[in-house]
């Protein structure tokens, strides 16, 4: 395949996820974005545009310092996906969604603890929330990173959810998993006090992660 079908299939396959993370119920209207790793760029869903409306032309070509090329206006939140690009070599995709159990617990601002093995999906003992931030900001960016320290994904206070993975459905998949540990909480959080798994039993889960799935993340 040439780059230039290359990208053109990136394209497709950006406005597909973004389609589709909508479709699942992670997102609503023009909230969230989706963004993939492009050679030494970065290809992001434009700022504003409803997912049903949005065209391969549409996604935007941007450096790794947010410079844009094109008829559009990246997203709002290229500084968070740009910085994970750079911080992270294994990010080729990152989803960002405003999913309804992730948003409500980010308003919480406090990790959400080991209360299920599958933290452990995440890279870490527990799943962090970044502080707050206005949205767009590079402080918002910044205490993303400190957030994501050792982690795959995590929520941003009173905002939402990130999360990054090799490549766009790993990413959506992350996403979902994301939000389905919300709802589990939130639902343990209604029903009582959940017993937190010891940093014994979470080191023991972590170990069994680093191999699990990898291919697919």
């Amino acid at each position: 395949m040439t780059e230039r079908g290359a990208e053109a299939r990136l394209r497709a396959q950006i406005v597909s996820a973004c389609r589709e993370m909508n479709a699942s119920g992670l997102n609503r209207g023009t909230s969230g974005n989706v963004s993939a790793r492009h050679g030494d760029g970065v290809l992001i869903t434009p700022s504003g545009m409803a997912c049903d409306a949005m065209r391969a032309q549409d996604i935007v070509e941007i450096d790794i310092d947010g410079r844009s090329s094109g008829r559009r206006v990246p997203s709002s939140e290229w500084r968070m996906h740009a910085a994970i690009y750079r911080a992270r070599p294994e990010a080729g995709a990152v989803v960002h969604t405003h999913s309804d159990h992730a948003a409500a617990l980010s308003a919480l601002r406090r990790d959400i603890p080991a209360f299920h093995y599958m933290v452990a999906e995440f890279g870490g003992d527990s799943l962090r929330c970044a502080d707050y931030a206005t949205f767009g900001t590079e402080a918002l960016s910044d205490a993303m990173m400190r957030a994501l320290d050792g982690r795959r994904a995590c929520l941003l206070a009173n905002h939402g959810q990130i999360c990054f993975a090799r490549s766009l459905d790993a990413a959506l998949d992350l996403a979902a998993a994301v939000e389905t540990l919300c709802r589990q909480y939130a639902i343990a959080l209604s029903a009582g006090s959940p017993v937190i798994l010891g940093e014994g039993e979470m080191a023991e889960v972590v170990a069994r992660f680093a191999d699990y799935g990898q291919k697919s993340r």
